[in-house]
């Protein structure tokens, strides 16, 4: 049988996406700024930073999308979403 007893929901705080998807896009700033400025690292190595700034810029879109989604209401949208 199973235990009845319920699992508190996590503070806001730890449920925001918004500061980890800032913190990578930072981070990856910071590499594509060093390896432009400095060429360290093999010829694709800004390649793969671009596409991790890409990669920021794409998970705050379906952030946004899915905040958009819980503010009206939509039956489809994300669960767990704070509205804002």
């Amino acid at each position: 049988m199973a235990d009845p007893t319920e699992v508190p929901e996590l503070p806001a705080r730890l449920r925001a996406p918004a500061p980890v998807i800032v913190a990578g896009m930072v981070a990856w700033l910071v590499a594509t700024v060093v390896v432009a400025a400095t060429g360290i690292g093999p010829d694709r190595a800004l390649s793969v930073c671009l596409v991790g700034l890409a990669v920021g810029v794409l998970g705050t879109v379906i952030v946004l999308v899915q905040q958009a989604a819980v503010n009206r209401g939509s039956r489809g949208a994300q669960e767990g979403l704070d509205r804002s």
